[in-house]
């Protein structure tokens, strides 16, 4: 029996001297796999190989590891000391560019505005006295050939006294009663009033003045009103204040009494980022909506772009001509426009990837542990994305949000010390 026993007890020493011998091999055999493990994923540190390939997961391809880490932490001591400028220690999301073909549009926002092309002045073509005034209100409409208002004027009656001497006296001197004629076409007669004139002999003291135009009546101050509103720009058409112009007023020779606007023709001016004025061109497609008329949809193209910036405004105007048929669309409304610019191909990374230094535009790298600033060239930005046409390869991993990494009581400092 005892020598059963000690049979037994060497059986079971053996088995555990082996089964330690084993463990120890594994634990080695994995220690020596994780240190040959040089490649490993971005996005998926847990995938380690010994060499070059592709992430079985997401299929990005494998980069070189930074580094040895201590056990547990996942970081080193170099990546501690790394210089706060540059170097950041964060577990923020971490994303890739991608390489795509986007196409662009420029989102603006803008107002409409009357068309400045359409406008056309009704001036006073002698001095006299407004006796009669038919045009009572700011926008009222008037027709080519529409009375608008009687003047008294001496130039004209001295001028119509002088053709009915002629005519009754001097008949035979046809040059003389041809030039007094033509006189009083050039001072806004009418051929129907010189022939009236000439027939029936009777002075015309309250001349009636005709439109010329078709459109809407707005106001043209002028300097013998006292405390008249001055009109600076087309938008200040659009004050719904009485006529300026009244009846007994005197008038000069050449002055602007109404200015007479085309109410079909308008035009959106777009107010365009600086940023995106390098994508813009003449007759680029434009889709205009208004928010006051919800379903409302404008097929345009870009017309005009200013070649000059308003004082104080740091955006371009571009024009877009619209016709307004049934006077649906109002002047000074706002308007939503956005204008196909084409397609762009390169690597594309969210804004928020981004920080803007002034002259430096960066990114935060990751390596390992740790993010550090890394400079880079932007293009074109489209919606939430920017385009980064140098610094970046696909397989570089970034910080999502780069803002909240940046300090903003430091300087940044890339790896050039840029």
């Amino acid at each position: 029996m005892k020598s059963i026993k000690i049979i037994m007890i060497s059986l079971l020493s053996g088995l555990l001297l082996f089964s330690s011998c084993s463990d120890q091999k594994k634990k080695a055999a994995n220690a020596q796999v994780e240190t040959a493990a040089k490649y490993t994923c971005p996005m998926h540190p847990q995938i380690l190989e010994d060499h070059p390939g592709s992430c079985p997961i997401c299929g990005m391809a494998l980069v070189k590891k930074s580094g040895q880490v201590s056990e547990g932490s996942g970081i080193g001591l170099n990546t501690v000391l790394q210089p706060v400028s540059s170097s950041v220690l964060s577990t923020v999301n971490a994303i890739v560019p991608i390489e795509k073909d986007v196409q662009t549009t420029i989102s603006a926002q803008g107002y409409l505005d009357f068309d400045t092309r359409t406008f056309n002045n009704i001036a006073s073509r002698f001095s006299g006295r407004i006796e009669k005034l038919y045009i009572k209100y700011a926008f009222q409409e008037i027709h080519r050939g529409q009375r608008i208002f009687d003047i008294y004027s001496p130039d004209m009656v001295t001028a119509q006294q002088d053709l009915i001497f002629l005519t009754k006296n001097s008949a035979k001197e046809t040059a003389l009663i041809d030039a007094a004629k033509q006189k009083l076409l050039l001072l806004g007669m009418t051929s129907e009033q010189i022939n009236q004139l000439i027939k029936t002999r009777q002075i015309f003291y309250r001349l009636p003045v005709y439109s010329a135009y078709d459109g809407h009546v707005h106001d043209m101050p002028h300097s013998q009103m006292a405390g008249a509103p001055q009109v600076s720009s087309p938008s200040d058409l659009t004050t719904n204040l009485p006529l300026s112009v009244k009846e007994g007023m005197y008038v000069e020779k050449g002055q602007t009494l109404f200015n007479v606007v085309d109410p079909h023709k308008l035009w959106a001016i777009i107010k365009i980022d600086g940023a995106a004025i390098s994508g813009l061109k003449l007759n680029q497609s434009v889709t205009i909506s208004l928010p006051d008329i919800p379903g409302k949809t404008i097929n345009g193209k870009i017309n005009f772009i200013e070649p000059a910036l308003q004082d104080g405004d740091k955006t371009t105007s571009i024009r877009v001509y619209l016709d307004n048929m049934n006077h649906e669309l109002k002047v000074n409304s706002i308007v939503k426009a956005t204008i196909q610019t084409g397609s762009t191909e390169g690597l594309w990374i969210p804004r928020s990837a981004l920080v803007d230094l002034g002259q430096t535009k960066i990114v935060w790298l990751k390596s390992g542990g740790s993010f550090h600033a890394h400079q880079v060239s932007s293009g074109t930005a489209h919606n939430n994305e920017i385009q980064i046409t140098k610094g970046l390869s696909v397989t570089d991993s970034l910080a999502y949000n780069a803002q909240y990494l940046t300090d903003s009581e430091s300087f940044i400092k890339t790896q050039g010390h840029e």
